[in-house]
C-alpha cells in the first residue's frame, strides 16, 4: 500500500505547539486557513481576468476551492482501489492554502511584482508559505503543520508532460525555498500539485468562451472528442483518469494518451487565452499599474519611513492605509528600513484587484482643494 514515507511527527509538526483536539490536524489547518483574512481576500483577486464585473467569471478564491475539491476527489478514488492510505482532509488543506499569497491581477500581477523587486523573486507559491508561516494574522503566521506548508510550497513546478510523480524522500527545507525545483513531500502535495492543472484548463475555456474570446468549436477536435468541451467534462475525464492510471503505482501521473492530448489543450489555451492580444493590452496597464504602485510606496516611505502618523501630511487615504498596514505589523518587520521593498511587496501582494485599482486612482489624482467659509 502506498503511504507516504516520513512520520506524522514530521508531518504533523508546527512552528508553535498545539495541543490536539477532536478536528484533527489537518482539518484544523483547513479552519485556519478559511477565518484568515489573506483567504477571504481571494474572493476578489483574478484568476485570468481582471477585476471581472462579472458574478460568475472565476477568481482565486473559487479556483483554491475547486483545487481542494478535486484534489480530495482523487484521494478517495485511489483509496477505493486498495492500494492507497491518503489523507483527504490533507490534500483538501494544501488545496484551500495552495494560492493564498498570490498577487492581484493573477500571474500578471506577480511577474509585475517580481520586475519591481529584482533580483530578489517573486513566486505566488514561495509567498503564499510567506503569508501562512510569517505574515497572517498580523505576523504571527497561522502556525499550520509541516505537511500542509510544504504541499502549499511546493504546489507548482513540473511541465505538463511530467507523467510519474513522487514525493521527495527527505523533508524540506522550507524557509530556504526560493525556487520551483523542490517537490513536496507527501503524496497528497503531489495530487495538490496535478489538481491544480486540471481546475484551471477547462475552467479558464469556460470563462474565455463568456469574454467573448473563443468559442467552443475553436477547441482542437481531439480535445473534445477525448477530453471534452467544457469544465466539467474536462476535470470529471481527467480526475477518472488520474485515479485509473495511477492506482496501482507508486506514483501520480495520467495515462500517456491523456498526456499527449493535455499537451494539445495547453497549446490552444496559451496560444488563444493567455497570450490573446486583449490579454496583452491588459498586461501592459497591469505592469505600469503595479510599477507605479511600488515606487509610490517607496517615495513615501523614504520621507517617513516608521513615523506613522506622518503619512496622513500627503493627504491621501493610500498613504494613511500603507502606515497603518505597517504599524499593525510590527511583529513581521521590526521597524527595520531595510525591510523596505520587502514591505511594499507584502502590501501590494496582499490587494484585492479592486483595491489595487482604486489605490491607483488616489495616487494619480490630485489632492481635493480644501475651501473655507
Amino acid at each position: 500500500m502506498n503511504r507516504n514515507q516520513l512520520s506524522n511527527e514530521v508531518y504533523y509538526k508546527r512552528t508553535r505547539p498545539q495541543t490536539p483536539d477532536v478536528r484533527g490536524e489537518y482539518f484544523r489547518d483547513q479552519t485556519k486557513i478559511i477565518h484568515s483574512l489573506p483567504f477571504r481576500r481571494l474572493k476578489h483577486k483574478t484568476q485570468v481576468f481582471f477585476a471581472p464585473d462579472n458574478d460568475h467569471i472565476c477568481t482565486r478564491i473559487e479556483h483554491v476551492l475547486h483545487v481542494a475539491t478535486i484534489a480530495a476527489a482523487i484521494c478517495r478514488g485511489l483509496n477505493q482501489s486498495g492500494n492507497w492510505a491518503l489523507d483527504q482532509d490533507l490534500a483538501y488543506a494544501i488545496g484551500l492554502g495552495h494560492d493564498i499569497g498570490h498577487a492581484p491581477f493573477g500571474h500578471e500581477g506577480e511577474r509585475a511584482l517580481a520586475a519591481c523587486n529584482a533580483p530578489k523573486p517573486f513566486l505566488h507559491e514561495v509567498n503564499s508559505y510567506r503569508v501562512v508561516e510569517h505574515l497572517a494574522h498580523y505576523g504571527e503566521g497561522l502556525n499550520l503543520t509541516y505537511a500542509v506548508k510544504d504541499g502549499i510550497l511546493c504546489h507548482c513546478g513540473e511541465d505538463f508532460a511530467t507523467t510519474q510523480l513522487r514525493p521527495a524522500t527527505v523533508p524540506n527545507d522550507l524557509d530556504a525555498i526560493q525556487s520551483r525545483r523542490c517537490l513536496p513531500t507527501t503524496y497528497e502535495g503531489c495530487i495538490v500539485r496535478v489538481s491544480d492543472k486540471i481546475a484551471y484548463l477547462g475552467r479558464d475555456i469556460e470563462d474565455a468562451v463568456k469574454a467573448g474570446l473563443i468559442t467552443p468549436e475553436d477547441i482542437p477536435q481531439i480535445v473534445q472528442d477525448e477530453i471534452g468541451a467544457s469544465n466539467g467534462e474536462i476535470i470529471n475525464t481527467l480526475t477518472l483518469d488520474l485515479i485509473e492510471h495511477s492506482k496501482d503505482k507508486d506514483y501520480i501521473g495520467f495515462s500517456p494518451e491523456k498526456t499527449d492530448i493535455i499537451s494539445e489543450l495547453k497549446k490552444f489555451n496559451y496560444e488563444r487565452i493567455y497570450h490573446n492580444e486583449q490579454m496583452r493590452q491588459r498586461k501592459e496597464t497591469i505592469d505600469k499599474c503595479i510599477a507605479d504602485l511600488f515606487d509610490y510606496f517607496r517615495t513615501i516611505f523614504s520621507r517617513y519611513q516608521f513615523d506613522y502618523a506622518a503619512y496622513e501630511r500627503e493627504g491621501k487615504q493610500t498613504a494613511t492605509s500603507f502606515a497603518n498596514y505597517m504599524a499593525s505589523m510590527t511583529k513581521a518587520y521590526h521597524e527595520d528600513p531595510a525591510r523596505r521593498d520587502d514591505i511594499i511587496t507584502d502590501y501590494i501582494a496582499g490587494m484585492t484587484d479592486s483595491y489595487a485599482l482604486s489605490v491607483m486612482e488616489d495616487v494619480i489624482l490630485p489632492n481635493s482643494i480644501k475651501f473655507f467659509n
